[in-house]
């Protein structure tokens, strides 16, 4: 099963609909998930910095940063079109 590690944005007032995406697009490609969630401000804008991004949620696959929601969107389906291309060769 392959390994993705999320980091998305909870607060108490406001959480993040992009992290939750993230999440679910995981778990329906069979994905486990270690989950990490940024529940204060504070704690949101010190990870951001940390990573040189703008936006939460951080996805990494197998150790590769991937980004945030829709680049795990394109990187799902840039994988998906390189293995049907790989399966077509073969034939």
């Amino acid at each position: 099963m392959p390994k993705a590690v999320l980091y998305r944005m909870d607060l108490p007032n406001y959480t993040c609909g992009y992290g939750t995406a993230a999440r679910d697009l995981l778990r329906q490609k069979g994905f486990e998930i270690e989950e990490h969630i940024l529940r204060t401000r504070k704690e949101t804008d010190r990870f951001k910095d940390k990573h040189n991004i703008t936006t939460t949620p951080l996805i990494f696959i197998d150790g590769q940063k991937i980004g945030g929601f829709t680049d795990l969107k394109r990187h799902l389906n840039g994988s998906k079109s390189k293995l049907k291309g790989l399966l077509r060769r073969r034939r």
